[in-house]
């Protein structure tokens, strides 16, 4: 278990409103086996739409099928298919052998047709494990789809605070968006709102990899509700870089992480703003970590900046980790700006986004050669964007700037501390 807050620089400057940036690194424990590990209580929500004919349903059903192999008796499962329709296949139900049968005899009568009511078959099954929340366990929903939502409820924002409610509730949502169609803005607010993940399946021969893998990962589940508290004095402001749920409270700022499988690796990236100051006074914030079994006890680390003079602050050494960490955050933060400048026919903003963090990141690179290798890579990308890109070109950036931004792996599953392996599907 590990929890590490660094800052870039630790002096500020007295007449000039600084901001520095805070990298927090949450390493989790490993799994104790011999206590067993929470009931899990699982809903699959499968978009049955007609776009989904073919390979897409039937590999999304056989994931559904390895998924629910995995289940213990203790554990709960439900099934809901949608198009304009809404139907609830398995009715959330303990995983006993019998039920995993019944199950896998229902899902063989699932075919794909109609439209898409992706918010309609979601909440359905968020119901589902609503109905049957386990306090001692993990509660989510993973919903698959290859297409709009275009039928019910649409609007993105609403269904990202629904999300965001339902997390509140006790019940996670995971999304999983396949081919070129769906919209990855959208799926990416549900899952971020919801406390899971997002993920883009470029090819359905990778649907059962990823669900199955999702699935495990929460199986392996070791702290629950994981949350960064980042207290600071009156003046300072704190700014949430990473793509995660924020609560604000009187001078404290909490970042909802979620829940964390055993030996999972999270960089946070902050940024704060500091009021003018005198030379030689200090200010500070403390930033904890809590969650909600109590498995990081007493974590918590008090920074310190000082005010000082521009010479000194010229002169005063940086932390490289954290400047790799904040520069990783911004260009993909440049990537999805682009991508959606591109999707819009802004040509010319989509590669002003990443010209521009290229230049920012390039003042503080000096030779140090991560940060040359991401300035390099992103001036090399800009001219991708002067032009209209194909959609599997803008779905593999907008996805794999996510998975930076979110702490993942290149496909999009869990980090694990080096020398672990990651969990397996």
């Amino acid at each position: 278990m590990n929890f590490n807050v660094r800052t870039d620089r630790s002096l500020i400057r007295p007449a000039y409103k600084s901001n520095r940036f805070v990298l927090a690194e949450i390493v989790a424990p490993p799994a104790r086996r011999e206590h067993g590990r929470p009931p899990v209580n699982l809903a699959f929500v499968l978009d049955r739409s007609g776009s989904m004919n073919g390979d897409k349903i039937r590999l999304a059903k056989q994931a559904v099928e390895a998924s629910i192999a995995r289940l213990h008796d203790e554990d709960r499962f439900a099934i809901v298919v949608y198009d304009e329709q809404v139907d609830v296949v398995v009715g959330s139900t303990r995983a006993t052998a019998d039920a995993r049968r019944m199950a896998v005899d229902r899902l063989k009568e699932i075919d794909a047709r109609g439209s898409t009511n992706l918010g309609e078959g979601w909440l359905r099954g968020c119901e589902q494990v609503a109905a049957a929340l386990s306090a001692e366990g993990v509660n989510r929903c993973l919903l698959l789809t290859d297409g709009l939502a275009n039928v019910g409820i649409t609007d993105r924002d609403e269904l990202a605070r629904h999300a965001g409610e339902l997390r509140a509730r006790g019940v996670s949502t995971t999304t999983f968006g396949v081919g070129d169609d769906f919209d990855e803005v959208l799926l990416q607010a549900m899952a971020s709102g919801g406390g899971g993940h997002f993920y883009y399946i470029a090819s359905a021969t990778s649907i059962e990899d990823l669900i199955t893998s999702e699935v495990g990962e929460t199986l392996d589940i070791v702290a629950r509700d994981v949350i960064v508290e980042v207290t600071a004095p009156d003046g300072v402001d704190v700014e949430l870089l990473s793509p995660y749920p924020t609560r604000d409270g009187r001078g404290r700022t909490e970042i909802v992480v979620g829940d964390l499988t055993s030996d999972e690796r999270v960089s946070i990236v902050l940024r704060l703003n500091f009021p003018y100051g005198q030379v030689g006074h200090s200010t500070g914030a403390v930033v904890g970590l809590a969650d909600r079994d109590d498995v990081f006890a007493d974590g918590s680390v008090k920074l310190v900046w000082e005010y000082a003079t521009d010479q000194e602050n010229d002169s005063q050494d940086r932390d490289r980790e954290v400047d790799r960490a904040v520069a990783r955050t911004f260009a993909s933060r440049a990537r999805q700006e682009a991508v959606g400048r591109n999707r819009a026919g802004d040509y010319k903003a989509a590669q002003r986004a990443v010209e521009a963090t290229a230049r920012r990141i390039r003042k503080y690179a000096g030779r140090d050669p991560e940060l040359r290798a991401v300035v390099s890579e992103l001036e090399g990308e800009a001219h991708q964007f002067m032009a209209p890109m194909a959609l599997p070109a803008l779905k593999v950036a907008y996805a794999s700037a996510s998975y930076v931004m979110r702490s993942r792996m290149p496909d999009g599953k869990v980090v694990k501390e080096p020398g672990r392996p990651p969990t397996e599907p």
